[in-house]
């Protein structure tokens, strides 16, 4: 899984790092839309075939920065207050804990347990599907998984599968659900420019590679809204539940190679 050591102008030059590369960035934009949300965690495992886990990571996260202020500029107002105020700050302590115990568990590890986790939500939700007036997850669980998100967001940018596992029970309208994940993870985003660059990731060779993708960040986003607003709502929860699916079995196989 990827080259180690491979020097800045052999990634400019690699035919196969773009033929992974541009896909995982136009993915991980449509996803920050909210439109294939679940896809988006496929991005840096994508990348990953052509480098390293950690380096695909680091392009990945000032890529992830123009997505995010793409998608908060156009949906700041439509974001849900009470739930960023539950989400943000446990996605914040999941990243720093994702700081103190990086390298410890290896990202293989993170994929295989996310992965699993993934599918054993879906089959909950498939084998034991909730009533209507089924009252939503208690805060607690939201809090928890927040920490979860910010922590497997902080290693591998796969924090929307944990996220998931309590915010689609909401069942919030498409755009809301959208506005809300863009502005939680855009600030997730942010909070890892100083522990990336203390680990030694945001060197110049993978800022540069960033600089070459950086076109692609927002077009991703831009479709991804558009099609967002006009969507409806059982198509966008079906789209989700799908792209969750496809990120556990991705995940797990990751982990379990």
């Amino acid at each position: 899984m990827g080259r180690p050591g491979a020097s800045l102008v052999t990634i400019l030059t690699d035919p196969w790092f773009y033929a992974v590369a541009v896909p995982a960035v136009l993915l991980m934009g449509l996803s920050k839309s909210g439109f294939l949300m679940g896809f988006g965690s496929l991005a840096t495992p994508l990348m990953a075939l052509a480098v390293p886990v950690p380096q695909a990571a680091a392009i990945m996260l000032p890529l992830l920065l123009v997505m995010d202020v793409t998608g908060a500029a156009q949906l700041w107002r439509q974001r849900d207050r009470e739930l960023l105020r539950l989400l943000l700050p446990a996605g914040l302590i999941g990243t720093v804990i994702g700081t103190l115990l990086f390298g410890v568990f290896s990202a293989k590890a993170v994929a295989g347990v996310v992965g699993a986790l993934t599918l054993l939500f879906l089959a909950q939700r498939l084998l034991f599907p909730p009533h209507r007036d089924a009252p939503p997850p208690p805060k607690a669980v939201g809090f928890v998984l927040g920490i979860a998100a910010g922590f497997t967001s902080f290693v591998a940018h796969a924090g929307s599968p944990p996220l998931s596992a309590y915010v689609l029970p909401l069942r919030l309208e498409p755009i809301r659900f959208t506005a809300t994940m863009a502005v939680l993870f855009g600030a997730i985003n942010l909070s890892k420019w100083i522990p990336y660059a203390w680990l030694g990731l945001l060197d110049m060779r993978n800022l540069t590679t960033s600089l070459a993708l950086v076109p692609l960040a927002p077009l991703g986003v831009w479709l991804g809204v558009w099609l967002t607003r006009r969507i409806a709502s059982a198509w966008f929860y079906r789209m989700a539940y799908t792209g969750m699916a496809a990120t556990g079995v991705k995940l797990l196989w990751d982990g379990l190679r």
